[in-house]
C-alpha cells in the first residue's frame, strides 16, 4: 500500500498541484513570474556559486533527460565499459559543481543582510529541497556506482509507466532507500515548482527570437557647437 501512495499517487498529485498552481498563479499574479533577482544587493558570490550550480545542474539534468527519451540508445552507449565510466566521471563532476554551487547560493542568501530581508519562507522551502535532492543525487553516484546503467532498467520504466497511466511500482520499491528518497523527492521539486521562484523557467521570452531590434535614443541634452566657451 505504502509503495502504492508513494510510487504511483504522490507523482501524479504533484504534477497536479504544479499545474494548478501554476495556471492560478498566472491568473492571479502573472507579474510575479520572475527570478525575483537578488544580483544588485550583492554580486561577487553570486558569480561563484550561480556558475557552477547552473551548468552543473543543466548537464546532470540532460543525461537524466537523454537517458528517458531515448533509453534504447542510452543502454547501447553504457553497455562499454569505457563509455560507462567516461559517462560516470563526467555526470560525478558535474553533480559535485552543481552541490557546490548551491551550497554557495545557499550560504550566501542567509548570511546577507540584504537578501536575507527579500527572503521568503518558500525560498528556504525551495532551497532546502533543492538542497536535498541534489545531495541524495551525489550521494548516490557514489554508494551506488555505474547508475547510469541501471537507471534504464529502473527509474526510466517506472517514468514511462507514469506517462502511460499505469504506473508499475516493482521498478523501483525494492532500490535502496536514498535512491527512491531522490525519486521521490523530484517529484516534491515539482509541486513546489509554481509556488517558488523556479517558475520563471517556463516563462522565457521566446518572442525575443523574432522581435525587431530595439532603438534606444538618448535622451541627454547636449551643449551647442562652442557653447562651452561662452
Amino acid at each position: 500500500m505504502s509503495d502504492t501512495v508513494l510510487y504511483a499517487v504522490f507523482p501524479y498529485l504533484a504534477i497536479l498541484v504544479a499545474v494548478g498552481g501554476g495556471v492560478y498563479r498566472y491568473r492571479a499574479n502573472r507579474f510575479s513570474y520572475s527570478t525575483l533577482s537578488s544580483q544588485l544587493l550583492e554580486n561577487r558570490r553570486l558569480f561563484w556559486g550561480s556558475v557552477p550550480w547552473h551548468y552543473g545542474i543543466v548537464v546532470v539534468l540532460l543525461a537524466h533527460l537523454v537517458g528517458f527519451l531515448i533509453p534504447g540508445l542510452w543502454a547501447n552507449l553504457t553497455s562499454n565499459p569505457g563509455t560507462l565510466y567516461t559517462v560516470e566521471l563526467i555526470g560525478f563532476t558535474f553533480g559535485l559543481a552543481a552541490l557546490v554551487g548551491l551550497c554557495v547560493l545557499i550560504f550566501r542568501r542567509f548570511t546577507t543582510e540584504r537578501i536575507l530581508s527579500v527572503t521568503s519562507p518558500m525560498d528556504g522551502v525551495l532551497l532546502l529541497a533543492l538542497l536535498v535532492q541534489v545531495a541524495l543525487g551525489f550521494y548516490v553516484s557514489l554508494a551506488y556506482r555505474w547508475g547510469a546503467d541501471w537507471y534504464v532498467d529502473t527509474a526510466v520504466p517506472w517514468l514511462i509507466s507514469l506517462v502511460s497511466l499505469n504506473p508499475q511500482t516493482h521498478f523501483v520499491s525494492s532500490l535502496p532507500l536514498p535512491v527512491r528518497l531522490h525519486m521521490l523527492n523530484g517529484f516534491v521539486v515539482i509541486a513546489l515548482f509554481p509556488f517558488s521562484r523556479l517558475v520563471h523557467l517556463i516563462m522565457f521570452p521566446f518572442w525575443y527570437l523574432w522581435r525587431p531590434y530595439q532603438l534606444q535614443i538618448r535622451n541627454t541634452v547636449r551643449p551647442a557647437a562652442g557653447g562651452a566657451g561662452h
